[in-house]
């Protein structure tokens, strides 16, 4: 029974060491490497965004000739 039960305390214990080294390992980026990734995240958004436009020109013809 103490057995089992010090195995439940380890499982929160495990997870915050593992969570307290983590954000010690992490660093914050320099500007350069926040400009990149910057970079890349607003070209998923532009290409995110002509794929959207492109299914919406394409969908309203084909809608209104499936409808009429």
């Amino acid at each position: 029974m103490s057995d089992q039960f010090s195995e439940l305390l380890d499982i929160p214990r495990d997870f915050v060491r593992d969570g307290t080294q983590f954000m010690n390992r992490c660093t914050k980026p320099d500007k350069r490497e926040f400009i990149k990734i910057s970079q890349a995240v607003g070209v998923g958004f532009v290409v995110m965004g002509a794929i959207g436009y492109i299914v919406k020109l394409v969908h309203i013809p084909v809608n209104n000739i499936l409808v009429a």
